[in-house]
C-alpha cells in the first residue's frame, strides 16, 4: 500500500501531460516560469531533483517541502542592469504534524517604467509601470524513506498600466530517491486558466510544463550531476520561421529544410539541461549548468556567445546560506541573481 500512492502520482502526472498536450509552453504569464532563485537558476531554472531541505527548491518542485524546512525563511533578489528590470521573491516554509509540510512566496517582477508614444510611435508625456506578481501555497508529503509527493497552487497577476489579467495554477510533483545517490523528479507546472483579462476577451494560454530531472551524487567526489528533460509534453522545438536560424540565406531569402536526422538531434538537445554541484568543504559551492534549448532560442547563429550557460556559487555561514549566480538567457546581458536563506529556529 505504501508504494501505491507514489505510483499512483506517476500515473496522474503522465495522463496530465497527454491531456493539455495542446497548450503552450510559452504563455502570457511568464512569472509562473521564471526561476528567481539563485540555486536554481544556477542549475538550469528546472525543478530539481534534490531532497536537501532547502527552501529555495521548493516553489519548482514541491514534493522537495519537508519537515526539514520547518521555520526556514528566503529572501531572492534577481538584478538585470542592462535592462532595468528586478524581481524579488519571499518564501516560508512551516510543517504541521499529520498534515504534512508547507511552503508560501510571494514573487514580484517589475519591469521598469514605459513612456507613452502615439499609434505612429511619436513619444508623448509621462510613462507607466509594468509589473507581474505570483503566490503560491505549496505542500510536501514524503510517503516512504524514498518517495515524496507534493503540489502547489498558485495565483498569478498582470498589471500594465490601468490593465489587469489573473491566473490561476497547480503544480503536482513526485521524487523518488533511488540507491547509489541517485534521485528523480517529474513535475506538471502550471495546470490552469485564465479568470479575468482586462486586455482583450480573449483567453490566455498559460505556460505549461512537464519536466523530468535526474540527480547523482558520485560516491568518492564532493560532486553532485544534474540531467534534465523538459518540455515533456511538446517535442518539437525548432522555429524553421526564424530569420536568424542558421538555415536561412539572408541573400536568396530561402529556408533551407534540415533533414530528418538533424531535426531529430535539434530537438532532442533542445530538450535537455546539464549542470553540476561541486562541494569545496562544508561551506562554499560551486554551480553551473547548460541549457542547449536556450542557445538555439535566444542565441545568434555563428556568434560565439555564453547564452544558455549559468553558474553561481552558495557559501552557509551558522543559520546563513547566501547564494549568487548569473544567467546569460540572451546576448545583451545576464541577470544577476541573489538569494539569502535563513534557518529561523537557531535564532
Amino acid at each position: 500500500m505504501n508504494r501505491f500512492f507514489p505510483l499512483l502520482g506517476c500515473v496522474l502526472l503522465s495522463v496530465m501531460a497527454l491531456r493539455v498536450e495542446a497548450q503552450v509552453t510559452n504563455g502570457t504569464y511568464r512569472s509562473l516560469t521564471d526561476a528567481n532563485s539563485a540555486r536554481v537558476v544556477a542549475l538550469g531554472g528546472l525543478p530539481l531533483a534534490i531532497h536537501d531541505a532547502d527552501l529555495q527548491t521548493a516553489t519548482f518542485n514541491p514534493s522537495a517541502i519537508c519537515p526539514n524546512m520547518h521555520n526556514q525563511l528566503s529572501l531572492s533578489y534577481v538584478g538585470d542592469f542592462n535592462l532595468g528590470t528586478n524581481y524579488a521573491s519571499v518564501q516560508y516554509s512551516r510543517t504541521f504534524e499529520k498534515v504534512g509540510s508547507f511552503a508560501a512566496s510571494v514573487q514580484y517582477y517589475n519591469y521598469g517604467e514605459m513612456p507613452y508614444v502615439s499609434e505612429s510611435g511619436n513619444p508623448e508625456e509621462g510613462s507607466f509601470g509594468v509589473s507581474d506578481y505570483a503566490l503560491t501555497l505549496g505542500w510536501g508529503r514524503e510517503l516512504t524513506d524514498k518517495w515524496s509527493i507534493g503540489a502547489n497552487l498558485k495565483y498569478a497577476g498582470l498589471q500594465y498600466e490601468s490593465y489587469h489579467a489573473g491566473a490561476v495554477a497547480v503544480d503536482v510533483a513526485t521524487t523518488y530517491w533511488a540507491y547509489s545517490n541517485w534521485a528523480f523528479t517529474l513535475t506538471a507546472r502550471n495546470i490552469g486558466l485564465q479568470v479575468f483579462n482586462d486586455f482583450d476577451n480573449r483567453g490566455a494560454k498559460l505556460p505549461l510544463s512537464v519536466d523530468f530531472m535526474a540527480s547523482k551524487k558520485l560516491a568518492h567526489l564532493p560532486l553532485t550531476l544534474f540531467f534534465a528533460y523538459d518540455d515533456i509534453q511538446q517535442w518539437n522545438k525548432i522555429h524553421t520561421d526564424t530569420l536568424v536560424s542558421p538555415n536561412y540565406d539572408p541573400v536568396t531569402g530561402q529556408f533551407d529544410e534540415p533533414s530528418k536526422t538533424a531535426k531529430f538531434f535539434t530537438n532532442l538537445v533542445c530538450h535537455l539541461v546539464v549542470g553540476g554541484e561541486l562541494e569545496l568543504g562544508k561551506n562554499l559551492v560551486l554551480r553551473a549548468s547548460y541549457n542547449y534549448g536556450t542557445r538555439y532560442n535566444m542565441g545568434v547563429p555563428e556568434k560565439r556567445t555564453l547564452v544558455g550557460f549559468s553558474a553561481g556559487f552558495g557559501v552557509k555561514i551558522k543559520a546563513f546560506q547566501i547564494d549568487y549566480s548569473f544567467s546569460r538567457n540572451n546576448i545583451v546581458g545576464s541577470p544577476h541573481f541573489l538569494t539569502l536563506r535563513l534557518d529561523m529556529s537557531k535564532f
